[in-house]
């Protein structure tokens, strides 16, 4: 990833930034842009991925803290929190990326059970809350604050790996608009509302190589702007929401999608009378 140059109107320089579930995919290309554009970033992981959290921080050209913590549980997400104040001192932006999912066809009525449910709005909806409430003491005592949701299309339009899925992320933009009205004036809440991501999330699903392949070429040529959606190509609507270009902006949920809920445009051949 190329170094961001005259970064300075971001307004991020010695920013402090928590970004959850950023040891791989947009949460390691989240924590990098950010790195690049002057924050000190606690880059958190699930235990295990070490490593991997290591290698995002290496790539990190400014100060950079790895923390192991699971979101779904209160102390380790105050914990996350706390890691961050003994750090630096203050926080001021919090990136909800952690998530998970479960990928069955919507139609498939059987193939989600309630705990299937409960997992997923466990961890996309309860630790995002839960990462919320832990920073929310340090933004409003600086009276400044930024959370950016990541959040997914699937959540407006029904979509998506699954419906248990569809209907987290459903609850995440409300959440949004909720706390983006309560935590006001001083702090900030958005989302930003991806659609099709290429990250190392699919590989943990039963694609062949060939199929992944396939889709990821599908959804190019299904997609207005016909780009190939890379973690970094969200990770630039984070940092906007992130950065003092959306000072003006909460509560809102912002597509990052090349126009996958807009359909592709289907010319009208009218036939002219003669």
């Amino acid at each position: 990833m190329a170094a961001m140059n005259n970064h300075r109107f971001l307004g991020l320089d010695n920013k402090v930034a928590i970004v959850t579930g950023a040891a791989t995919g947009l949460g390691a290309a989240t924590a990098q842009m950010l790195s690049e554009a002057g924050v000190k970033v606690l880059i958190n992981h699930m235990p295990g991925q070490e490593t991997l959290a290591n290698a995002v921080a290496q790539a990190c050209p400014n100060d950079s803290l790895c923390f192991a913590g699971d979101i779904t549980l209160d102390d380790h997400c105050q914990a996350i929190a706390e890691a961050a104040i003994q750090r630096w001192g203050q926080i001021d932006i919090l990136v909800n990326n952690a998530g998970i999912n479960k990928p069955v066809d919507h139609d498939d009525l059987a193939g989600l059970s309630g705990a299937d449910f409960l997992n997923i709005y466990n961890v996309n909806v309860v630790g995002a809350y839960q990462m919320i409430r832990a920073v929310a003491p340090s933004m409003q005592s600086q009276q400044k604050g930024v959370v950016v949701n990541v959040s997914s299309g699937a959540g407006e339009c029904g979509y998506g790996t699954s419906v248990a899925y569809s209907a987290s992320k459903g609850a995440m933009n409300t959440m949004t608009k909720s706390l983006g009205r309560a935590l006001a004036p001083y702090i900030r809440v958005n989302a930003v509302c991806p659609g099709y991501i290429n990250t190392p999330i699919w590989d943990k699903l039963n694609f062949t190589d060939e199929e992944r392949e396939a889709h990821r070429l599908a959804n190019i040529a299904e997609t207005p702007l016909k780009l190939d959606a890379n973690p970094e190509l969200i990770a630039r609507t984070i940092l906007f929401l992130a950065s003092e270009l959306s000072a003006n902006t909460t509560g809102e949920l912002v597509k990052s999608d090349g126009g996958m809920l807009l359909g592709v445009y289907q010319k009208m051949f009218i036939k002219q009378s003669t």
